[in-house]
């Protein structure tokens, strides 16, 4: 029997690999049989995760790159094609937090967050398109977040840029299924993290409680919904959010 879930021999990109749900989602993919580039900001960043995506039978490599400038992703590109001479599966994951109530929020904070989550995933998706067309099939998914979907208090940067990144993702979703290629989202709750590490033990049994499941989830979680929207299970899946959630935003 076929496996639809497999990604045997297929290359993916994975930005904001080097923790949390990027490292989760690197390490699913690489299980599944890809051979993963995983991309962060600083050298070694992700070395743990290739280290985790060897040890889950797969293939790694790590990339420098900042998603925010424009010559670092081309070169970034261009190095995943010239290596792996195509690519088949691109995963948005990169993003920054710089929360504060809106009255006080600086320009600068506005900016730099907007710039990584919204216009580094355009700039990533761009990159790539072209060589996704031309192949005639790929997958493109967006992390994004339930607070694209709600909003949320002394987030209004985080919020609007995973807004945006749903109606991007809609509209990539109709310029490119001609092609083949589905675009999807993917919007996480709340997952246990170095973004909820933070949180008091009153914050975080209040969250919890507003969860149907009563948990947080893990970033296992949020992988395991990558690897579908990825997969050949996914492929008449397109311009769609998927919630990851555990009940939070019904």
């Amino acid at each position: 029997m076929v496996d639809r879930f497999s990604l045997q021999d297929r290359v993916a990109v994975v930005t904001g690999a080097s923790r949390g749900i990027g490292r989760a989602v690197a390490v699913e993919l690489a299980g599944a049989g890809a051979r993963v580039y995983c991309v962060s900001t600083k050298a070694g960043g992700c070395d743990d995760t290739v280290a985790a995506c060897a040890a889950a039978g797969g293939e790694a490599s790590a990339i420098v790159a900042d998603v925010a400038q424009p010559e670092q992703v081309e070169t970034m590109a261009k190095t995943v094609l010239g290596e792996a001479g195509r690519l088949d599966v691109l995963v948005n994951n990169a993003g920054i937090t710089k929360d504060g109530v809106f009255l006080r929020m600086s320009d600068a904070d506005f900016d730099a967050v907007l710039a990584v989550n919204l216009r580094g995933a355009f700039l990533v998706c761009r990159a790539f398109a072209r060589p996704l067309m031309k192949a005639g099939h790929g997958r493109i998914v967006n992390v994004g977040s339930v607070v694209g979907l709600s909003g949320n208090a002394g987030q209004a940067n985080y919020a609007a840029s995973k807004a945006g990144l749903i109606g991007l993702t809609k509209s990539l979703a109709q310029e490119l299924g001609s092609r083949g290629v589905t675009v999807n989202l993917v919007a996480p709750g709340f997952i246990t993290t170095d973004m909820t590490a933070s949180l008091s033990d009153a914050v975080r049994s209040s969250l919890q409680g507003r969860t149907a499941l009563g948990r947080f989830g893990s970033p296992d979680d949020v992988a395991a919904a990558v690897r579908f929207l990825a997969s050949d299970a996914g492929a008449y899946v397109t311009g769609q959010v998927l919630v990851v959630d555990g009940g939070l935003a019904m």
